[in-house]
């Protein structure tokens, strides 16, 4: 199986998976760690964990709010991606959360973007992680966001705004095209600043980007976006200049228990 590995994947080197392995990070059947003399078997499924070497730690705290046998929610900050991706492996959401709490079946139940702030849910436990992905699924769960954008007076708000959006260029943004829509938010005005409003999102459809896309058609793009509506130039996160975007609440029906649950966010954009 090693012998596979590396040639499977030439631009990890032998001895960097021989590491792994002695760590217990590449598992074969039933999860169980695999060894150096594990034989190879065509069909075999491997899982291994991506470690990046020398990654760059990120200086803001997660914050947790709620912690039961079925649910997690965490309070995400500006920068953190909440699951590995590209350069970020250990410096995520889920991996803080899993070392804190100790849960190693810690999934999250949805996504906000690295560059937003706010919450996300966590399901603690397998057994019933179906039954609340179910409120995703089925648009059950209310999600409110607030952002800070330019004045729009020419529109009467509050507004229910659709469109269709689709993989953009590059491929990790979006875009907005003629059709028939496939994303729905409504907006609401909740301050009126000189330069700036603060506005109430609240997406119906669960659309990469939406929010920042669909504000960005309307001519208001999120403050400090480095998206929308054009792509900036990489450069490094700017704590004084975050995305003005924040995941600001949470409202569903909890379906094992019937109550209402609510939670909310501490950051403020």
């Amino acid at each position: 199986m090693l012998d596979c590995l590396c040639e499977r994947f030439p631009a990890i080197d032998r001895a960097r998976w021989l590491d792994r392995i002695a760590r217990s990070r590449v598992l074969g059947a039933d999860d169980a760690p695999i060894d150096a003399h594990t034989p190879y078997r065509a069909g075999m499924r491997i899982r291994y964990f991506r470690e990046v070497p020398d990654e760059s730690p990120i200086p803001f705290v997660e914050r947790v709010l709620h912690v039961d046998e079925h649910l997690v929610v965490a309070d995400k900050p500006h920068f953190l991606p909440v699951t590995p991706v590209g350069r970020f492996v250990r410096e995520t959401l889920l991996a803080r959360l899993v070392e804190r709490l100790g849960n190693p079946d810690l999934a999250p139940l949805h996504r906000i973007d690295r560059d937003t702030a706010g919450l996300v849910l966590f399901s603690a436990n397998p057994a019933t992680r179906s039954t609340y992905q179910a409120l995703f699924r089925e648009r059950a769960i209310e999600k409110r966001y607030e952002a800070l954008a330019a004045p729009l007076p020419s529109l009467q708000f509050p507004l229910q705004y659709r469109s269709r959006l689709v993989t953009g260029e590059p491929f990790f943004r979006t875009q907005e095209v003629p059709g028939e829509p496939n994303s729905e938010t409504r907006i609401e005005v909740i301050e009126r600043g000189e330069h700036d409003w603060r506005y109430a999102l609240y997406p119906v459809s669960g659309r990469k980007h939406q929010l920042r896309v669909q504000m960005a058609a309307l001519g208001a793009p999120i403050r400090n976006d480095p998206l929308y509506p054009q792509l900036r130039e990489t450069a490094p996160d700017d704590p004084a200049a975050p995305l003005r975007l924040l995941a600001q609440g949470l409202r569903f029906v909890d379906p094992l228990s019937g109550a209402v649950r609510e939670f909310r966010s501490t950051f403020t954009i």
